[in-house]
C-alpha cells in the first residue's frame, strides 16, 4: 500500500508540475503565444512551424488545440491551417519528454530554488508567472525520481506480473488503458513521462512501454475532443481532424513496433532514451504522412461535424473564449468585448421602449420584452465566465478589471429589468387605457430620454477607455439629470394646477416613466466611480460634518464661524 501511495503522490505531483509549468508560461507569454497561432495561418508551413514553437513552449497539445479550435470556430483559421497547427503541436509536445528523458535530477533543486526566490523577491506579475513555470519544471523532475524510487519494489512483486501480463499479450488492452489513463489525467506528456519512468524501473518491458506510447498518443487527442464536444462543428472540427490522424497512425504503427524497436536502440538502448525517441519519431512520421493530404482529413472532419443551419442567436455569447482562461488578459479582453455587446442589446431596449412609450405600439413592446431574455442571458454568460476566470490566480490589475467587468454588467442587466418590468408594463397601461401625454409632457419626456441615451453611450466609452476626464463628464450628468427630472417633474405639477385633462389622464405614468427613467441613468453611471476612487477624485461623503454644521445654525446671520489657530 504505501508503494501505490507513493507513485500516486509522484503522479500527483506530476501533473501539478506540468500545470504549473503551463500556467506560468501562458501567463507570461500567453497573448503572444495565441498572437503567433493567428498569424501562423498563412499556409501549412507557418502553421506547422509555429504549432511546434508554441507547443514546445507551453508543454500542452491540449491547450494548443483548444486555442486554435476557437480561432477556427470564430472564422480566423482555415481547417488545412488549423490542422497543421496540431501536427506541429503534436510535435512540440515530445520535446519536454525527450529533455526528461535525460539524466537531469540535479536539475530539480536548482529549478525550485531560483523558482521560489525569483516569486519571492518581485511582484512583477510577469516575473511571478516565469518563477512558477521554473518551480513546475523542478516539480517535474523531483516527480520523476520520486516516481522511480516508488516503482522499485514492482520489480520483483507477483502482483505487478500479473496486472501487467494482460497488458503485454493484449496491445490493444494496453492501448486502451493508456488511451484511458491519458484522457483523465488530460496530459500525454504526464502520462509518456510515467510510462518511461516504468521502464527505466524494469517495471514494464520495452515493448509493452512502446505500446502505451500509442495509447497516450492516442488519449491526447481524445482529451481535446471532449472538452470542445458540446462546442461548434466548426470548433469541434480540429480536434476531430487531429484524432482521426492520431487513430490511423496509431494501427498502422502498431504491427511495426518489433521491427522499429531495433532501429530505435542505435540512437540509445536505454529504456528511457527509447521511449523519447519512439514518441517524437511517431509524431514526425505523422507529420510526413498527414502534411500533403490535409485536405482530406479536413474534409473527413467535415463529414462527422458538418455545419449546422446558419442561426444568428442575439443570447449566445461570441467572445467569451474558453480557450483563453489560462490567460487572463486575453479572457479579459473577450469578457470585455462581450459587455460591450451586452450594452448594445441595453440600448437598443431603451430606444424601442422611448418609441413605444410615444406610439403606444404594442407590437414593439413585446419586441422590447423579448430583447431581455437576450440581456439576461449574456449576463449569465459573462458571469459564469468571470467566475471561471477568478478560479486562476490573477493579479491585483486583472483583479479589479474583473469586477468592474462584472459590476457593470450586473448595472446593465438592472437596467435591462428596469425598462422590461417598469417601463413596459407602464407603456401596457397606456396602451390599454388609451392615455396621451401632453404636448409639452410629451416634450419633455423625450427630452429627458434622449439624455439618457447620450449617458448609455458615455457610460459604454468609460467602461471601456477607463477615461478621467468622460468619467467626470458622466458623473456630472447624474447631476444634471436629477436637476432636470426636478424641473420636469415642477412643470408637471403647474400643468395639473391648470387642471389640463391630458395631464390629469396622465399624471402617474408621466411621473413613473420620469422616475424610472432617472433609476436607469444611475445605474449607468455607476460605472464612473471605479475610475475617480482610484484617481483619488472622491470624497468619502456629501454630509457636512455634524458638529460644524449645528454650530453654523447657530450663528447670526451673516457671521463666519471662527476657526482655531494650528
Amino acid at each position: 500500500m504505501e508503494t501505490i501511495i507513493n507513485i500516486v503522490g509522484g503522479v500527483a505531483l506530476l501533473l501539478w508540475g506540468i500545470r504549473m509549468v503551463r500556467t506560468g508560461i501562458t501567463r507570461s507569454f500567453g497573448a503572444g503565444l495565441r498572437h503567433a497561432l493567428a498569424a501562423s495561418a498563412r499556409n501549412r508551413v507557418t502553421g506547422l512551424t509555429a504549432g511546434f514553437g508554441v507547443t514546445a513552449i507551453l508543454q500542452s497539445s491540449t491547450a494548443t488545440a483548444l486555442i486554435v479550435s476557437s480561432f477556427a470556430g470564430q472564422g480566423m483559421i482555415a481547417g488545412v491551417a488549423a490542422l497543421a497547427i496540431m501536427l506541429g503541436a503534436d510535435v512540440g509536445s515530445t520535446m519536454i519528454v525527450q529533455a526528461l528523458s535525460m539524466d537531469l535530477e540535479w536539475l530539480s533543486p536548482v529549478l525550485i530554488s531560483a523558482g521560489v526566490f525569483l516569486f519571492l523577491s518581485t511582484e512583477n506579475s510577469r516575473r511571478r508567472a516565469i518563477a512558477r513555470a521554473f518551480i513546475g519544471l523542478g516539480l517535474m523532475l523531483l516527480s520523476l525520481r520520486l516516481i522511480a524510487m516508488g516503482s522499485l519494489p514492482f520489480r520483483e512483486s507477483e502482483a505487478m506480473a500479473v496486472l501487467v501480463g494482460p497488458l503485454t499479450h493484449e496491445p490493444l488492452l494496453a492501448i486502451v488503458f493508456a488511451a484511458v489513463l491519458t484522457w483523465a489525467s488530460h496530459s500525454s506528456v504526464a502520462v509518456i513521462l510515467l510510462i518511461m519512468s516504468l521502464a527505466g524501473m524494469q517495471v514494464l518491458n520495452t515493448q509493452l512501454a512502446l505500446t502505451m506510447v500509442l495509447g497516450a498518443n492516442l488519449g491526447g487527442a481524445m482529451a481535446a475532443v471532449g472538452l470542445t464536444a458540446k462546442a461548434l462543428p466548426a470548433v469541434r472540427r480540429v480536434p476531430l481532424g487531429n484524432l482521426i490522424m492520431r487513430l490511423i497512425g496509431v494501427f498502422a504503427v502498431l504491427p511495426l513496433i518489433p521491427y522499429v524497436q531495433p532501429y530505435l536502440a542505435h540512437l540509445g538502448d536505454a529504456p528511457e532514451r527509447l521511449i523519447a525517441n519512439f514518441h517524437t519519431g511517431f509524431n514526425l512520421a505523422l507529420v510526413a504522412v498527414f502534411l500533403p493530404v490535409l485536405a482530406l482529413v479536413d474534409r473527413a472532419a467535415r463529414m462527422i461535424a458538418p455545419d449546422r443551419p446558419a442561426s444568428d442567436d442575439p443570447g449566445s455569447p461570441r467572445y467569451l473564449d474558453e480557450g483563453a482562461l489560462d490567460t487572463p488578459s486575453v479572457a479579459l479582453t473577450g469578457a470585455t468585448r462581450e459587455a460591450l455587446r451586452m450594452g448594445d442589446a441595453v440600448k437598443s431596449m431603451l430606444t424601442s421602449a422611448g418609441d413605444v412609450l410615444r406610439a403606444n405600439d404594442a407590437n414593439l413592446r413585446k419586441t422590447v420584452e423579448a430583447q431581455d431574455d437576450v440581456v439576461d442571458r449574456l449576463h449569465e454568460a459573462i458571469k459564469l465566465f468571470l467566475t471561471r476566470l477568478t478560479e486562476e490566480e490573477l493579479d491585483k490589475a486583472e483583479s479589479q478589471r474583473s469586477i468592474e467587468i462584472l459590476s457593470f454588467t450586473t448595472n446593465l442587466e438592472h437596467v435591462g429589468d428596469i425598462i422590461d418590468k417598469n417601463l413596459m408594463e407602464l407603456a401596457g397601461k397606456k396602451i390599454k387605457g388609451h392615455i396621451s401625454f401632453s404636448e409639452q409632457g410629451q416634450a419633455e419626456l423625450e427630452d429627458f430620454h434622449d439624455r439618457i441615451l447620450q449617458n448609455l453611450d458615455l457610460a459604454l466609452h468609460v467602461f471601456v477607455s477607463g477615461d478621467e476626464d468622460a468619467a467626470r463628464r458622466l458623473l456630472h450628468e447624474k447631476t444634471e439629470i436629477r436637476d432636470l427630472e426636478r424641473r420636469y417633474v415642477e412643470n408637471h405639477f403647474l400643468r395639473l394646477g391648470e387642471r389640463r385633462p391630458d395631464t390629469l389622464d396622465s399624471s402617474s405614468l408621466h411621473l413613473d416613466v420620469l422616475r424610472d427613467l432617472k433609476r436607469v441613468n444611475s445605474h449607468l453611471t455607476s460605472v464612473a466611480y471605479p475610475i475617480l476612487e482610484r484617481a483619488g477624485a472622491l470624497i468619502d461623503s456629501r454630509l457636512i460634518d455634524e458638529p460644524d454644521a449645528a454650530a453654523a445654525r447657530r450663528l447670526p446671520l451673516g457671521a463666519q464661524p471662527r476657526r482655531e489657530d494650528g
